[in-house]
């Protein structure tokens, strides 16, 4: 596992997309980000720049509500992303998750997954053996739209990532850092 003071050899990013709007009639792939959401996305991006959680790849999923929130992210991250729409990551339990993630090539060192709950809650959990105390009480209690995990992997691929081998470095949601 990971030790704080030590730099990751592989990092995943997980952020639940922004608070969405239920409007009626409207299907729920087709679902928008919400005011409350346009106005967290960005606070998190903010975050993710200032902190140099800058992501050499970001997973995202095809739902709109997850593609706005990744665009204003995107918007105020310092430097260009490359991305992927991924259709295996909308409405999947945490092991589809991380089937994916076994995926992504050793060459990424820090990969952002915007997707939902419970998939987004469910993988952190999976994947989280060990990491900072308040960050992973935080994590625990509630997994919230806009909320985002870096989880730190002493890995030397994607390919190693097991349950249980991640760190929780950071668990921060719009609330907490805005």
């Amino acid at each position: 596992m990971t030790k704080k003071s030590s730099k990751p050899k592989h990092r995943l990013i997980l952020l639940r997309h922004a608070k969405s709007a239920w409007p009626d009639g409207v299907a729920d792939r087709e679902r928008p980000l919400a005011e409350r959401g346009r106005k967290a996305a960005p606070v998190i991006g903010a975050y993710m720049a200032r902190e140099k959680l800058i992501p050499d790849l970001a997973l995202v999923s095809p739902a709109r509500r997850a593609q706005e929130t990744w665009k204003l992210v995107r918007e105020v991250l310092s430097k260009k992303v490359a991305e992927c729409e991924t259709p295996d990551i909308y409405e999947v339990a945490a092991e589809r998750i991380l089937e994916v993630i076994r995926t992504v090539e050793p060459a990424i060192r820090t990969l952002l997954i915007v997707g939902h709950n419970p998939g987004m809650e469910n993988a952190a959990s999976l994947l989280v053996g060990d990491g900072d105390a308040d960050a992973m009480g935080r994590m625990k209690e509630k997994f919230p739209t806009a909320g985002l995990a870096v989880i730190d992997f002493d890995v030397g691929g994607w390919d190693e990532v097991a349950e249980g081998s991640g760190y929780l470095k950071w668990f921060v949601t719009p609330r907490s850092v805005g």
